[in-house]
Order: structure tokens, then C-alpha cells, then sequence
């Protein structure tokens, strides 16, 4: 628990520095790019698309008769881009994640290993490609279980509790490697997952909690959709912040761990080196003569 709150408030401090904010901006530029390039091809196709699958259904159309019949009409203006910005926003984070993790947090690692652990030894146990094939594959499963547990979400205690998890594995899997890769062994990497599982994966969920707060400007911006050109950059630089921090999180608190793992078996080591006290061999030290009888025995 000490480890999990020390690394959290540390992470917090970093955040502050110069040199996190300056990273943050990096792959703002390269999502709100992308972002803009979609909108720019695709925004009135997916809204054609959207409003003529809407138009199609019985059901969909019962419900404008009867939002018009209450005075609420004007919702049908605005559900297109809502739908269509909310099923932009799950990939959107998906690739602020990893561009998180490709960019950002080998830089952010190695600025907690100066500072903190300037003689923790490298032993680079996970290759760059390796690490793009583990959050690869990490983030397949995770888009995978969220379209899966899409129809879940119109429960609503679920729709509040199904993604955090889902991000949050995703986080736990992505940052806690990353954060491994350049120092850890691959044996001091699986034995650290082993350890500390419960406490990465609630890191994980908690950041996936936090990465669900900017969800709020998402849902301004479908809203005002005038605004969406600022709201959108802004949401998207939340995201990539918390994913920041998350990683800051991630490396402060494996870093921790494997050096403290190094140090339990270095002592242990230790332990068995050290030459066993020597025994006494106490009939090779005492004579004959020694003996309380010994003066009987010479008569």
C-alpha cells in the first residue's frame, strides 16, 4: 500500500515538470491530425450513414413521432453526431494509448530512472518490437471485449463500470511492460506481474476511471457541436495527460518493485554464501588425560 500511494503522489509531482507537459502535446498534434483528417473525408458520409440506418427502423421513427408530440424534436438534429462522435471516441483512446506508449513512456521512464534509480542496472528484457506485439495483441483483446460488452452498456450501472475495467486492463498490461522493459530481465518482469497483480491491475483501473472524466467534454462537444473544434483537441490532451500520468505511475511504482526485488535477492544470496560457523570437534581437543578418570585408567 506505501508503495502504491508513494508512486501515485510522485507521479503527480512529474506531471508539473516542463518536460511531461512538453511530451504531452506530441501526440496531440498527431490525434487532433488524425481527428481532422477523418472529419474532413468521412464526417458527412458517417452522418448520411447514421441518419439513413435511423431513418430505416420502425422503431427509431416511433420514437421522433412521439419526441415531436412532447416538444422535443429537435433531438433528432443532434443523435447522428452524437452517435457518430461516440463511436469515434473508444478509438481515439485506443490510439491515444498507444501513441502514449510508443512516444511518451520510454521518455517518461527513463526520466524517473535518472532521478530515482541512477544505478539500477539495465538488463533490457523486452526488445522495442516486442513491446509493439504485446500492446498489439494487448489492445485486440481490449477492443475486442469492448465491442462485445457494447450492447452491456445500455444497462446503466454498467455503462459505468464496463469501460474503466476494459481501459484499465489495457493500461495495466501496456504501462506496467513498458515500464519493465528497459531494466527488468524477462524473469524479473513475469515474477514482478506475479507479485504485484492486484495492485497494477488497480492502478490500472483507477487511471481507467480518470481516463473516463474527459468523457464529459466529449458529450459538450455532441452537444454543442460548434464548439466541437476546441472541445475535441481539449478532450484529446486530457486523455493523453492522464495516460501521462499513468505511465509516471507505472514506472515510479515497477521500478520500485524490481529494485526492491533485486535487493531481497542479493540478501538472499547473500545468506547462502556466507560460510557456516565452524563446529567444534570436541574428542580432538580433549586428551586422554583430560578425562576426570584419566589418572585411574594410567594406573
Amino acid at each position: 500500500m506505501n508503495l502504491f500511494l508513494d508512486s501515485f503522489w510522485r507521479a503527480l509531482a512529474y506531471c508539473v515538470r516542463p518536460r511531461v507537459i512538453a511530451l504531452s502535446f506530441l501526440p496531440l498534434v498527431l490525434l487532433v491530425a488524425l481527428a481532422l483528417g477523418l472529419g474532413y473525408f468521412y464526417w458527412e458520409g458517417a452522418l448520411d450513414w447514421v441518419r439513413s440506418t435511423l431513418e430505416a427502423s420502425s422503431v427509431i421513427n416511433n420514437v421522433w413521432a412521439w419526441l415531436e408530440s412532447v416538444g422535443a424534436g429537435s433531438l433528432k438534429m443532434v443523435l447522428a453526431p452524437l452517435i457518430v462522435i461516440f463511436a469515434v471516441t473508444p478509438i481515439l483512446v485506443v490510439l491515444s494509448l498507444l501513441t502514449v506508449a510508443v512516444l511518451m513512456t520510454p521518455a517518461l521512464t527513463l526520466l524517473v530512472a535518472e532521478r530515482r534509480f541512477p544505478e539500477l542496472e539495465r538488463k533490457r528484457g523486452g526488445s522495442l518490437m516486442f513491446s509493439l506485439l504485446w500492446s498489439l495483441g494487448s489492445t485486440v483483446l481490449a477492443l475486442i471485449a469492448i465491442f462485445i460488452s457494447i450492447p452491456l452498456w445500455l444497462v446503466p450501472p454498467l455503462i459505468l463500470v464496463l469501460p474503466p475495467l476494459i481501459w484499465g486492463w489495457l493500461t495495466y498490461r501496456v504501462m506496467a511492460f513498458d515500464a519493465l522493459a528497459e531494466h527488468a530481465s524477462a524473469q524479473e518482469r513475469r515474477e514482478i506481474f506475479r507479485r504485484h497483480r492486484g495492485w497494477l491491475l488497480g492502478m490500472g483501473v483507477f487511471c481507467g476511471y480518470l481516463g473516463a472524466a474527459p468523457s464529459l467534454i466529449w458529450a459538450s462537444g455532441a452537444m454543442l457541436v460548434v464548439m466541437a473544434p476546441i472541445l475535441v483537441p481539449l478532450a484529446i490532451w486530457l486523455y493523453t495527460l492522464i495516460f501521462a500520468l499513468s505511465s509516471l505511475w507505472f514506472a515510479h511504482y515497477c521500478l520500485a518493485a524490481l529494485q526492491a526485488l533485486r535487493v531481497e535477492k542479493a540478501l538472499a544470496a547473500a545468506s547462502v554464501a556466507a560460510p557456516a560457523p565452524a563446529l567444534i570437534d570436541l574428542e580432538a581437543l580433549t586428551s586422554p588425560d583430560d578425562t576426570p578418570f584419566g589418572s585411574n585408567t594410567a594406573r
